[in-house]
């Protein structure tokens, strides 16, 4: 079986732009912040564990990746529901996470401002 890694990256309007226009198709899936910072708000340290118990485990309900976490079931919503509201994790019919990837690889480089 194949394994499917999502990266993670950083990039400006202009660089996801020209990836998208360039006529190469794409073979890695990827989602892409437009700052450090923005990923950092969106990636908080809970956030990074949900992402690392669904990694590879299917489909999970909240109460169930609560226990496995070790985490308050409404903490645990809270994060889940964030992270499907930007597209990271998908939300089947009957309210189970997913996060449909066996690894995430992150991709980015801070340099002195220009």
């Amino acid at each position: 079986m194949d394994m499917t890694t999502l990266t993670i990256d950083i990039g400006d309007f202009e660089s996801i732009k020209a990836r998208l226009c360039s006529g190469k198709p794409d073979s890695t899936p990827r989602y892409t912040f437009p700052s450090a910072e923005a990923m950092a708000r969106t990636l908080t340290p809970g956030r990074w564990g949900l992402l690392a118990a669904l990694t590879g485990s299917g489909y999970m309900g909240v109460r169930e990746l609560a226990r496995h976490l070790g985490r308050d079931v409404r903490a645990v919503h809270a994060d889940a529901q964030a992270l499907v509201l930007c597209g990271l994790v998908d939300k089947s019919e009957d309210g189970k996470l997913h996060f449909p990837y066996d690894a995430v690889h992150v991709d980015f480089m801070l340099k002195e401002a220009a």
